[in-house]
């Protein structure tokens, strides 16, 4: 699978299931410039067999090398970050997983079933990270149960392999300059804005200022029925320029930290 291929398909299924991304994609291009993608993210749990590295096999092949790593203690998550050094305004790949010896017994089995469900075929497969759920109809009831402990499993148990979001660079945009009228145009246009830590997240002396709205809801197909809970969002990401001249690259960790709740359900 080639580089453009990927990010295709990783786009078409991500802008289907959220049906307000390909609606703000050609907003923005009316009214302000070409979008250019910053990053996307995936979703995992620390299971081996589908942890970040081996998620990042897919990444690796079409050039993209390990840049940052990050913790998050209080969501129980870690995530890595890629570059594609060769190819220009290629997007950043964020990859973040559920560490599984901090959760319960509960989410450890059932991490394990959902790897043990994957056939081999699929694990060893080069686009994985677009094939959705790989364990079969999700029950809501599960869904539920996983919420109570972690917004980040229950959507990985539901949503499966895809990309989270897709951030707008928000430097491409010659007539704009920070996150603020990014933010004003979307609460015009009727979105949601994720809240949590501020609007906009991150400051000039941290080189990074974030934003996104809230996740869109959909309904699902469980095995018990349907039920409407949150899908992906949309993100707004503006770097600064380091004492050297350099535009900032990495991520801060304690922004990430409120991005994340972009998809949690009663937010």
């Amino acid at each position: 699978m080639t580089y453009d291929q990927l990010f295709e398909r990783l786009w078409i299924d991500y802008s289907n299931q959220n049906p307000s991304a390909a609606k703000i994609k050609a907003l923005f291009e009316e009214r302000i410039g070409v979008v250019v993608n910053d990053h996307i993210a995936i979703r995992t749990f620390d299971d081996e067999r589908i942890n970040v590295d081996a998620l990042a096999k897919t990444f690796k092949q079409l050039g993209y090398v390990e840049r940052g790593k990050y913790e998050f203690k209080q969501k129980k998550l870690r995530a890595k970050h890629f570059e594609n050094p060769d190819i220009p305004n290629a997007p950043r790949v964020f990859i973040s997983e559920l560490k599984l010896n901090e959760c319960s017994e509960f989410i450890r089995s059932l991490a394990n079933d959902i790897a043990g469900r994957i056939s081999l075929a699929d694990l060893d497969s080069e686009d994985i990270v677009t094939k959705g759920v790989l364990w079969g109809k999700p029950s809501y009831e599960i869904y539920e149960k996983l919420r109570e402990e972690s917004e980040y499993a229950a959507w990985f148990y539901v949503h499966g392999f895809r990309a989270n979001h897709f951030t707008i660079s928000v430097n491409s945009f010659e007539n704009v300059v920070g996150l603020s009228d990014i933010n004003k145009l979307l609460e015009e246009e009727g979105y949601v804005l994720n809240k949590s830590g501020g609007a906009i997240k991150g400051s000039p002396e941290k080189l990074l200022e974030q934003s996104s709205i809230m996740a869109d809801k959909v309904k699902v197909d469980f095995a018990d029925g349907k039920h409407t809970v949150p899908a992906c969002y949309y993100e707004f990401a503006y770097r600064y320029k380091d004492k050297n001249g350099k535009l900032f690259s990495g991520f801060i960790a304690d922004s990430a930290d409120k991005i994340f709740e972009s998809t949690d359900f009663n937010k």
